[in-house]
């Protein structure tokens, strides 16, 4: 069965469910698998891409999904994790959570006898690195010799493309201030897997170095949620890696922007850069559903 909570869950079937998603994106491959199947999808966090993603994803293969906020699960009032992850297995096919801590996804994980696939953690987001790699090839045609540039704070997204960007292949640098470096732990794994397929991870404070032959420049938001009470020292602290014209200028000519979403015009990128002509943001907001879609195909599909 195996569930989703990390790039690291993936590593063999990584371009598998890319080409998965490109295919199903094109109309390819049946258009109902999941006919009478239904996902829980759990909410911890407000969200607007991966919610709708999955609940149009679920219906268009065929099935149904529920959305499930904390006030609407009685593990908001203090019931065990585990007690809810035996319990929906009895009802669903499939469970998606977007939760605040990743250990509570591992337990639910750990309880659950249906997949459990991870629509972000503070640690992770695997979901959002899939559809930004399917984005990168539709727009290059390979990952071959192709380089990413993560700008500012080295959060979940970040983490997630470290450790996705070695095992297609491609070089990747992370530029932030010092305080804002991702999880050495992650550092750590990635940089094993860049080992293993002979390509480069960078980690620095220096903008210049990082963006050197850079073929994507990415950033996310400064303030992410729970991080509302450091927000005036992150946009003091952040503020130099700013994405605008000036540091896309030092990428190559035909880079590209890419962004999560939400975006703050003004703060991590300005709206010259997000709003111009290299930004491929709403391409890579879209792939979310083509590759929410190819996840729920390989992990529910009998």
């Amino acid at each position: 069965m195996g569930s989703l909570l990390s790039v690291c869950d993936i590593k063999e079937e990584v371009e598998y469910i890319i080409d998965l998603a490109g295919q199903i994106k094109e109309g390819k491959k049946e258009q109902r698998p999941l006919e009478g199947k239904t996902l829980a999808m759990i909410f911890q966090k407000s969200s607007t891409r991966t919610r709708v993603s999955f609940d149009v994803g679920m219906y268009q293969l065929g099935g149904r999904a529920i959305f499930l906020s904390s006030n609407d699960l009685q593990m908001g009032r203090g019931e065990p994790i585990s007690d809810t992850a035996r319990v929906l297995s009895r009802f669903v096919d499939g469970i998606m959570i977007r939760a605040i801590e990743h250990d509570d996804v591992i337990e639910l994980a750990k309880y659950s006898d249906v997949p459990v696939i991870s629509g972000l953690t503070n640690l992770e987001h695997p979901c959002q690195a899939l559809a930004d790699m399917l984005t990168i090839k539709e727009h290059f045609g390979s990952f071959e010799n192709k380089k990413i540039c993560f700008v500012g704070d080295g959060n979940n997204v970040c983490n997630s493309l470290l450790l996705i960007a070695p095992l297609l292949g491609m070089d990747m640098s992370v530029t932030c201030p010092e305080g804002y470096e991702p999880k050495e732990e992650i550092v750590n794994q990635a940089l094993k897997y860049a080992d293993e397929k002979n390509t480069e991870i960078t980690i620095t404070d220096d903008i210049n170095v990082a963006l050197e032959n850079v073929d994507v420049v990415y950033t996310d938001v400064w303030v992410s949620m729970g991080d509302e009470a450091e927000k005036a020292q992150r946009e003091i602290d952040l503020m130099p890696y700013q994405v605008n014209r000036e540091l896309m200028d030092l990428a190559n000519d035909e880079a590209v922007f890419m962004h999560c979403l939400p975006a703050v015009r003004g703060q991590e990128v300005s709206a010259e850069v997000i709003d111009g002509p290299q930004s491929v943001v709403y391409d890579q907001a879209e792939n979310r559903l083509h590759a929410q879609k190819a996840v729920l195909y390989h992990y529910m599909k009998d």
